[in-house]
C-alpha cells in the first residue's frame, strides 16, 4: 500500500457532502421519510471508511497515511494542496465525530420527524460533518482553515434553524459574529506562523519544532503565534472571553447542542493546539496563559452552572468548563490528557445532551426543570443513560471521566515540578539531550517564574471544579428524575418514554461512557499489573504524535515520587467528587429546605449567579451599543454631511448650467450683442496694458 495514496480518506470527506447536497437540493421533492434514511447512511459510509482508514494505519506501521485530493496553489517555492492526512490524533478525532455524528443523525431521525423542515436539517447536519472533517483531516492549515470557517457557517444555520423565533436566529447571529472575531486572530497566526517556516504543511511544521536548531529559530515567533491562534480557539472552543455564544446556542434542536457543543465543533480548538504541539512547547509564556485561562473558564462556568434552571442551559455552562479542563492540560503539556478528555467528553455529553431531548420531548417542549421532578417511573431508559453519564462526568471511578479528568490534574500537578526544576520546556529537554547537548542550550527558553504557578493554580480551579462539577450535575440530574412530578397534569398524563431511534443512540453512549476510558489507566495502577501495554494504550497510541512534547516522555526523570504523586492527586480528586455528589443528594433529595435556605441566606450571590455575571450585558454595553451609537452617528454625519456636500456640488453645478443655458439661447441678436460686448471688453483690456 502507498501511504502517500490512500485515497480511502477522500470518501470519508466526499460522503457527507454528497448527503447533504442530495438533500439540500432533492430533499422537498423526496419523500419525508428519506432524508433522514440519506443523511444517517452517508454517515455510515464515513464511519465505516473512518474504520477502514484507522485499520489500515494501524497494519501499516506508518505514522500517516495521506492523499492528495487536488493540487490547488503553486506560487514560487510555496506549493498549496487540497490534501488530507491520517495519523494517531486525526484518527481518534475523525471516529469520535463520524461515530458520534452517527449516532446523533439516528437520534434526529425520531426528534426531528414532524418538523416540516426536516430535510433541511439533514442537509445542514451532512454539510457540517463535512466541514469538521476537512478540519481534522486537512494536511496543511489553510485546508484546516476551509473547514474551520465551514464549521461556523453550519453552525449559525443549525443554531438558527427554527429562525422565524427572534431568540433563535439572534442565537445564530452571536454565534457567527462572536466566532469571527476569535477567527481574526487565527488568520493572523496562521500567517506568523507561515512567515517564520514558510509552510502550512503540518509535517513540515512538526519537523521544524522537533530539530533543535529550527525550534529555537522558531522559538522567536512562537508565543506571538500561538496565543494568536489560542484567541482564535477561545472563539470556537468557548473560552474567556469569547464563550457567551455557546449557552445561546442551546436555542437550536437538541441534536445540534450534541453534535457541535458535545463532540466536534467545540473541541475544534483543542485539536488545532494539540496538533500543533510542538509549536506550543516552545513558548512557556503561552503555556501559561492557555492554562490559565482554561482554568479560569473551567471555574467561570463551574459557578454559573450552579443556579441554572433550564436543563440544556446547564448543560451548556457545564460543556464549557469542561472544555477548559482540555484547555488546562493543553497548557501543561498533557497533549495526551487533552485529546483523552475530549473523546471521553464526547460520549458522556452527547449522551446527556441526547437525554435532556428525550426529557424535554416527553415534557411536550418544556425545559425548565423546576417544573419535572420523578421521571425515572415514566422514563427508565431516558434515566439510566443520564445517571450513567452524571457519574461518568463527575469523575465516578472507572467510569470514562475518572480516567481522563484525574490525568488532566496529575499533568498540571507533575508539570509544574518539570517546569521549576528544569527551567525550560519539557520539549527543550527532550530535543537537548537527542543531541547530547546541554540544558544551557536552551537557556533562550527559560520560563518566566510564574509559570510553575499558573500550572499551580489550574490544578487549585482545576480540583474545586470537579467538585462543583458533581455537585450541579447531580443536582440536575435529581431535580430532574427524583421526588415528585412538579408540573401540571396534563403534561403528567402525556410522559412516555422516547421511541427506540432516540434511545437507542443513549444507550450506545452511556455504554461508552462507561467503558470509553478503559485504555488509559493511571500510571500507578498499570504499575500495580507490571505496565501491560493495554491499560496505557491511549498513551502509547498517541506517543508518535506528542512524542518530543507530552510530559510523559519526561515525567520519569524525577522517580518513583511520580506515582506517589498521581496516586494522591487521583483520590484527593475522587474524594472531592464525591463530596460534590453528597451535597447534591443531601440538598435536593434528603432535605430539599436546605437548597432553599442557601439560596435566600446567599440571594445576592444566587442572583448574580443566575445573571452569568452580567457578562452579555456588559458586552452589549461596550460593544453592541457602542457599534449601534457608532452606526447612529455614521448615518447621522452622512445624511447630513456627505449628502449635503453632494447635493451642494450638484446644485452649484445646477445652477451654473441655468446661467450658461441663457448664452444659448437661438436669438442671432442676441448673440450679436455678445459678440460686440466681447470685443469692447477686449479692445479695453489691450489698452490697459498698453497703459
Amino acid at each position: 500500500m502507498n501511504i502517500n495514496d490512500f485515497n480511502t480518506l477522500g470518501l470519508i470527506v466526499l460522503i457527507p457532502l454528497i448527503g447533504g447536497i442530495i438533500n439540500g437540493v432533492f430533499g422537498s421533492k423526496l419523500p419525508k421519510s428519506w432524508a433522514p434514511k440519506i443523511g444517517s447512511a452517508a454517515l455510515a459510509l464515513s464511519f465505516f471508511f473512518a474504520l477502514q482508514s484507522v485499520h489500515a494505519l494501524y497494519t501499516s506501521k506508518a505514522e500517516r497515511l495521506t492523499y492528495v485530493a487536488y493540487k490547488w496553489i503553486y506560487a514560487g517555492s510555496m506549493g498549496i494542496d487540497i490534501a488530507f492526512m491520517i495519523d494517531h490524533l486525526s484518527a481518534i478525532m475523525v471516529l469520535i465525530v463520524t461515530g458520534v455524528g452517527f449516532l446523533i443523525h439516528l437520534y434526529s431521525a425520531g426528534y426531528m420527524h414532524d418538523d416540516p423542515g426536516e430535510w433541511k436539517f439533514f442537509s445542514y447536519l451532512n454539510f457540517f460533518i463535512f466541514a469538521m472533517l476537512l478540519l481534522i483531516l486537512g494536511k496543511n492549515m489553510i485546508v484546516t482553515f476551509i473547514g474551520w470557517e465551514g464549521v461556523g457557517a453550519c453552525s449559525y444555520l443549525l443554531i438558527g434553524f427554527w429562525f422565524t423565533d427572534d431568540e433563535k436566529a439572534k442565537a445564530g447571529q452571536k454565534a457567527f459574529i462572536v466566532n469571527r472575531v476569535g477567527d481574526f486572530a487565527f488568520i493572523l497566526g496562521l500567517f506568523l506562523l507561515f512567515w517564520e517556516t514558510g509552510t502550512f504543511d503540518y509535517v513540515e511544521i512538526a519537523h521544524m519544532a522537533s530539530s533543535t536548531t529550527s525550534a529555537l529559530a522558531l522559538h522567536g515567533v512562537a508565543t506571538a503565534a500561538v496565543i494568536l491562534i489560542f484567541i482564535g480557539c477561545t472563539g470556537k472552543s468557548a473560552q474567556i472571553p469569547l464563550y457567551t455564544w455557546l449557552p445561546d446556542a442551546m436555542a437550536g434542536p437538541t441534536p445540534v447542542s450534541a453534535l457541535i457543543h458535545a463532540a466536534t465543533m467545540v473541541t475544534s480548538g483543542v485539536y488545532l493546539l494539540a496538533r500543533l504541539n510542538g509549536v506550543v512547547t516552545l513558548s512557556p509564556v503561552a503555556m501559561g496563559v492557555i492554562a490559565l485561562v482554561g482554568a479560569c473558564t473551567a471555574f467561570f462556568a463551574a459557578t454559573i452552572a450552579l443556579v441554572q434552571t433550564d436543563i440544556k442551559k446547564v448543560l451548556a455552562y457545564s460543556t464549557v468548563s469542561q472544555l477548559g479542563y482540555m484547555f488546562i492540560a493543553i497548557g501543561v503539556g498533557s497533549f495526551t490528557g487533552a485529546i483523552f478528555h475530549l473523546m471521553t467528553h464526547a460520549f458522556f455529553k452527547a449522551c446527556l445532551f441526547l437525554g435532556s431531548g428525550s426529557v424535554i420531548h416527553s415534557m411536550g417542549g418544556e425545559q425548565e426543570i423546576t417544573k419535572m421532578g420523578g421521571l425515572r417511573k415514566f422514563m427508565p431508559i431516558t434515566h439510566i443513560t443520564f445517571a450513567i453519564s452524571c457519574l461518568a462526568i463527575s469523575g465516578f471511578p472507572l467510569l470514562a471521566g475518572f480516567f481522563s479528568k484525574d490525568l488532566i490534574l496529575w499533568g498540571a500537578l507533575s508539570n509544574t515540578h518539570v517546569f521549576a526544576v528544569e527551567g525550560v520546556t519539557p520539549k527543550m529537554i527532550f530535543l537537548t539531550e537527542m543531541v547530547a547537548a546541554p540544558v544551557q542550550s536552551g537557556a533562550a527558553l527559560t520560563t518566566q517564574g510564574w509559570v510553575p504557578i499558573a500550572f499551580i493554580i489550574a490544578f487549585a480551579l482545576g480540583l474545586i471544579t470537579a467538585g462543583l462539577t458533581a455537585f450541579y450535575m447531580f443536582r440536575l440530574y435529581f431535580m430532574t428524575f427524583w421526588g415528585e412530578f412538579r408540573g401540571d397534569e396534563e403534561t403528567k398524563s402525556h410522559l412516555h418514554e422516547s421511541p427506540i431511534s432516540m434511545t437507542l443512540p443513549l444507550v450506545v453512549l452511556a455504554g461508552l461512557a462507561l467503558i470509553g476510558g478503559w485504555g488509559g489507566w493511571p500510571h500507578f495502577i498499570s504499575h500495580w499489573f507490571h505496565d501491560p501495554h493495554w491499560m496505557l494504550g491511549f498513551e502509547h497510541w498517541l506517543a508518535p504524535v506528542f512524542e518530543t512534547s507530552d510530559k510523559f516522555r519526561i515525567v520519569n526523570r524525577f522517580g518513583s515520587h511520580a506515582a506517589t504523586q498521581e496516586t494522591i492527586a487521583t483520590g484527593v480528586s475522587v474524594l472531592v467528587g464525591l463530596a460534590g455528589i453528597s451535597a447534591a443528594y443531601f440538598a435536593y433529595v434528603v432535605n430539599p429546605n436546605i437548597a432553599r435556605r442557601v439560596k435566600q441566606r446567599f440571594g445576592t450571590v444566587h442572583r448574580t449567579l443566575m445573571a452569568k455575571y452580567k457578562v452579555d450585558e456588559f458586552y452589549d454595553f461596550l460593544f453592541v451599543s457602542g457599534s449601534i451609537l457608532v452606526g447612529k452617528i455614521a448615518y447621522v454625519f452622512d445624511q447630513f454631511v456627505v449628502d449635503n456636500a453632494v447635493n451642494f456640488v450638484g446644485r452649484v453645478g445646477e445652477s451654473i448650467g441655468r446661467v450658461l443655458r441663457n448664452l444659448q439661447s437661438g436669438n442671432v441678436q442676441r448673440y450679436a450683442t455678445y459678440i460686440i460686448l466681447a470685443v469692447v471688453l477686449c479692445l479695453i483690456a489691450i489698452g490697459s496694458v498698453n497703459v
